[in-house]
């Protein structure tokens, strides 16, 4: 229990349904599509529309989303992956006939066909009670009638002033007074609105097909994009079943390939072999030894994973308890392991929401346009935010995750579920690009190995070993961070937060629901 001295959250309890999201107001739009009678789904989908228009810098409609859904909250866990593709015509020859080696982030190289809306369609077909006309009210509302800016999107707004200064149609739509919006600043985005008006009419077919996406294509082309409609036309979401493993006793679940959750899976199965509770929740100790299952995770990683329906990504092979016993067996406790370098092509932002709902239906989802304002490209006449994930991709022919055509580039965003013999026990996720593995393991080993509940866990100091640097939150005790650079770590104090994250905890006995929700973002936990 926290000191109620000191500042701090409480965990947020309900008896009936509960939502945790990255802003208050998105809070509140699932908690009135639950209270309505709207499922997990349904309440999932209305907030995360609604954010992808009042914190533009982390989602959109023109980017991409991944969810499990357990149903009753046991049973069968249902996996929707979806994640776009790149254009028919970019293949890795193009590119390096053309002396490019890396897809620039900022460019229509970048753009991967968006495939939230898709996904959202498909999950409401599946688990829901309300369609798209009903769940896009509150964006469309926030959209042509305008928002408040909140203080944690305003500091990316100042962060990336430069990159939307010099991106495509992004003056026009997001430096409306040619500066960086401040908290308290309203935005109006009257050509979003109309386009998410179109979409709640006529669902995913008016975002892939005819006008809106004509304009897309129209805009991505215009400068230099492979785009085609046919691109868009022929995008469909993947519905599948997760992969897990085990760790203190709870089965812990993520999307498969080409979703990255399989790194957090990796990075358990790696901590499973050391008894955590022997150090403090912010020794060196700890730090030492997520980070080093981190660097060996990742690096497996980079090496095999890729989008599994152009690449042989032998997903039971790299969840085996053995699979990294050779530099498992290395690790040592007074000194880094030598490792080769790894440098993933991007690290991104992110937003994440979980939800139960009255009868247990559980909702795990989250939804990404990547980097910050994604590839500062936004379409000319109907204000779409456009991503970069296929700056996701390599340039590099035989590498599992090189660009080809219709490929779907490794992802970096990954919902979480923890069950309990079947029954699901937490709906998680943390945010923040190449942190999520990191991330969640962090989150959960506070959980599981340190006694925390949800929101201490998420509260807790955080740090992420990447590119060689071992990035580290102000709230990382200086004795700690001594203590790992006479271990060799390269240590740096991060500008910003390492990401975000929310967590529902479900008491099955008492029949409540313990919410936390990140207070390095703007959000909360909403229950009743």
């Amino acid at each position: 229990m926290r000191s109620f001295h000191l500042p701090g959250r409480s965990t947020v309890h309900a008896l009936n349904a509960m939502v945790a999201t990255s802003h208050p107001q998105a809070a509140l739009a699932a908690v009135e599509v639950l209270k309505e009678g709207g499922t997990a789904a349904d309440a999932a989908v209305a907030g995360c529309a609604l954010l992808g228009v009042i914190e533009p810098q982390s989602t959109g409609i023109g980017g991409d989303c991944f969810a499990l859904i357990q149903p009753r909250g046991e049973g069968r866990i249902v996996a929707y992956n979806g994640s776009g593709r790149a254009p028919a015509a970019a293949t890795a020859d193009w590119y390096l006939e053309r002396d490019i080696h890396a897809v620039p982030l900022t460019s229509a190289h970048a753009v991967s066909i968006p495939g939230a809306v898709d996904a959202w369609q498909t999950i409401l077909r599946d688990h829901g009670r309300f369609g798209l006309d009903r769940l896009l009210q509150p964006a469309i509302k926030a959209a042509e009638e305008g928002y408040v800016v909140a203080p944690r999107i305003a500091f990316a707004w100042n962060i990336e002033f430069k990159k939307l200064k010099n991106g495509h149609n992004t003056e026009r739509y997001l430096l409306p007074h040619g500066k960086p919006a401040v908290a308290g600043d309203v935005i109006r985005q009257g050509e979003l609105g109309k386009t998410l008006r179109a979409i709640a009419k006529d669902g995913r077919d008016a975002f892939y097909h005819g006008p809106i996406a004509e304009d897309m294509v129209e805009t991505l082309r215009g400068i230099g994009g492979l785009h085609t409609l046919d691109d868009f036309a022929e995008h469909a979401t993947e519905v599948t079943s997760p992969i897990g493993t085990m760790y203190k006793g709870l089965d812990l679940w993520q999307c498969p390939p080409n979703g990255p959750g399989i790194t957090m899976l990796v990075m358990l199965n790696i901590l499973s072999q050391f008894d955590l509770t022997k150090f403090a929740p912010l020794s060196v100790e700890r730090f030492h030894l997520e980070a080093e299952a981190a660097r060996i995770a990742y690096m497996m990683r980079e090496a095999y994973v890729g989008d599994p329906a152009q690449a042989d990504v032998d997903v039971a092979r790299i969840l085996a308890k053995n699979f990294a016993d050779d530099y498992v067996g290395r690790i040592r406790m007074d000194r880094m392991l030598e490792l080769p370098a790894v440098a993933p092509p991007m690290n991104p932002d992110t937003i994440y929401i979980t939800v139960v709902d009255k009868d247990r239906n559980v909702c795990s989802f989250i939804n990404s346009i990547a980097h910050a304002f994604g590839s500062a490209i936004v379409t000319n006449n109907t204000g779409i935010l456009l991503q970069n994930r296929a700056g996701g991709f390599r340039i590099q022919p035989g590498h599992p995750n090189c660009i080809a055509p219709r490929k779907r580039p490794l992802h970096t965003i990954i919902p979480g579920l923890a069950t309990k013999g079947g029954r699901s026990v937490m709906s998680f996720g943390v945010m923040g690009g190449q942190y999520q593995p990191t991330g969640q393991t962090h989150v959960l080993t506070n959980i599981l190995d340190y006694g925390c509940d949800v929101q201490e866990a998420i509260d807790m100091p955080r740090g992420l070993h990447y590119e060689g640097v071992y990035q580290l939150e102000d709230g990382v005790p200086a004795a700690t961070v001594e203590g790992l650079k006479k271990l060799g770590h390269e240590t740096v104090s991060v500008v910003s937060p390492l990401g975000g994250g929310q967590a529902i905890w479900i008491d099955w006995d008492k029949g409540t629901l313990t919410g936390g929700s990140d207070p390095r973002k703007d959000g909360c936990a909403l229950g009743y």
